[in-house]
Order: C-alpha cells, then structure tokens, then sequence
C-alpha cells in the first residue's frame, strides 16, 4: 500500500507540472456530479487512445488555474447515485465496459483523490449511449468532431506485442538493472555512454523502454526479449525463453536434452546458435541437417535473410532484429 502511494503521490506532482488541463487530463477540486464524471469517462478515455496514452486521470483536490493541491471532500465510497456506489453506477453506464479506478492520496496539503481510466481499444466509449470526446480540454459529443472520430477508429489498430509493456513504474537504475544495456552498445559497435541519462534516451528512442506519467519506465517485451538479463524477472515473458530440445531419431516425441537460455534473445544468440552446434556430430554435420536447422530457424522467427534477392549459393543470415 505505501509503494502505491508513492506512485501516485509522484504521478500528482508530474501531473501537475504540465502546463494546462489537456486530451487526457482533468482537474476538480470538490465537483463530484456522477452524471458529469461518466461523460468525462467517455471523453477522457477516448482521448486518450487518440493521443497514444495507456492511461487519461481526473483530479480531485487540484485547483484548475494554478495546479495547487486545495484538498476535496470528495470521498467515492461514500458517494451514491440512487441507492447504487458511483463506482458501480458508472460501470454500468459505460459501453463497452472500461477499466477505471478511484485512488485516494493524503498530500501534506490535503487530500487528492485520482480517477484512473484505461484508454479506449476496440471501439468508442459511450456514456449512457452518447460518446464524447476532448477538443483541447472541452469535453464534446464524439460526433460532432468527424476527424477526430476518424483519427480515434485509427487509434484502434492493435498495438503490436512488441511496444506493450513488459513491466511498469521502474526507476531508472532498475531498467539497467534487468536489461543488459551495454551488450546492446556492443551489439551495435557503439560506445558506452559514461552516464544512465544517456543509456536511458537511447533506451527510449529504440523504444526497450517507455517514459510513465509519474516519471519512471516501462519496459517493453521488445526491450525484455532482447536484452533481459533473466526472462524470468518478467512474469508473462517465462515461457517464451529459448529451448533448445535435443529428440532422439527423427521425430519429437523422445526428448534426451534439453538446455533454456533465460536472457534475452540478443545477448544470447551466438550462445544459442554455438549450442546448437555441439549437439551435431561431426560426422552428421552435412548439408541436410544445416539446412533443416537455418529452416526450422527462420520459421521460428529467430532469424532472417540479410539480403532477400540473394542467390542459394550466396545468402546470408542475421537475428531477426538485426
């Protein structure tokens, strides 16, 4: 619990450097209208998806003008439409279902309450049937912005599994801790910059990692895959560590080696590839079994042609991030 506040405690005070309210972003101080929260919702949450952000929020307790933290007396629990929580009530006027939650924050100048709110993905957010949108930092009807409607449709193209987050709201010093940075420097013949600032921009720019709204990463699968130092500090990445499986004859059911290479598949390619080479006798090494590895290989994905109109003769292979 006290590392969530600290999260969010961080992600106020970033919030509110930003120099005014925008797409994703709302500031409240003590109004709490559960109609008026389900079409920021909408809003928010669309806007969201349209600007690339995981996430939009509303702050309770900040003051719109000059983004000083006033305190509010906002207490979700405790509010109700009807007989119904707001929590509640809200879900089930938004369609399709989005994931949002309410966090409270005690700030040394009073209490903040955070409504986080999960982009749109596949299709517009509706409140009570209308959707909304933000046009700066208005809230409007959805269908009364057609290029932003468009730009919104756009939006739901499926993020790739490459750029979605592996893991969220590390430091700095823990990215370098799980990804083997200078192995990449040496992949690319690079030379190691002298400090983490640096290290962390090219990071970013290869997009291993992402920069999150309270200042600390994300880390990639791309970023995870590649240059972990061990997969298994990445829960959902476990299983897509490289096995190679040594079979006895030709099928695949009797199993008489096994080696799993947990680090990233960057780091570890040459290891791969050198142990793959010791389980062939000298003696089957010929052109059938080569030919059937560099096959089974590339329609793993693990590599690829460097020059795709080279002839049989003259092609060349090269990791497939490469």
């Amino acid at each position: 619990m006290e590392a969530e506040q600290e999260y969010y405690i961080r992600l106020i005070e970033r919030l509110r450097l930003l120099p005014e309210e925008n797409e994703w972003l709302e500031y409240k101080v003590n109004n709490y209208e559960p109609e008026l929260i389900g079409e920021y919702i909408s809003a928010l949450s669309n806007s969201a998806a349209i600007c690339d952000k995981e996430k939009a929020y509303i702050l309770w307790g900040i003051d719109d003008k000059t983004h000083e933290i006033k305190g509010t007396t906002f207490a979700p629990k405790k509010v109700k439409k009807g007989n119904e929580e707001i929590e509640n009530w809200l879900a089930g006027g938004l369609k399709p279902r989005v994931d949002f939650k309410f966090i409270e924050v005690e700030t040394d100048r009073g209490k903040v309450v955070i409504m986080e709110i999960l982009a749109a993905v596949n299709s517009p957010i509706s409140f009570k049937g209308t959707e909304y949108i933000r046009v700066g930092s208005y809230k409007k009807k959805l269908k009364d912005f057609p290029e932003k409607e468009r730009k919104l449709w756009l939006s739901f193209e499926q993020k790739p599994f490459e750029l979605r987050s592996a893991i969220e709201n590390v430091t700095a010093a823990k990215v370098t801790e799980l990804l083997d940075c200078a192995s990449y420097y040496t992949l690319m013949k690079l030379p190691l910059p002298s400090n983490r600032d640096a290290i962390i921009h090219n990071m970013m720019d290869e997009q291993f990692i992402k920069e999150m709204d309270n200042g600390n990463y994300a880390i990639t699968n791309m970023g995870a895959l590649l240059l972990a130092k061990d997969l298994n500090a990445f829960t959902h990445l476990k299983r897509k560590a490289i096995r190679v499986i040594r079979y006895k004859g030709n099928g695949r059911t009797n199993a008489i080696r096994e080696q799993i290479f947990t680090k990233g598949y960057a780091i570890q390619f040459d290891d791969i590839t050198d142990y793959i080479m010791t389980l062939i006798p000298q003696e089957e090494k010929n052109k059938a079994i080569v030919s059937r590895i560099i096959k089974d290989t590339r329609e793993a994905g693990y590599i690829k042609l460097s020059d795709e109109n080279a002839s049989p003769k003259m092609r060349r292979y090269v990791p497939y991030w490469a």
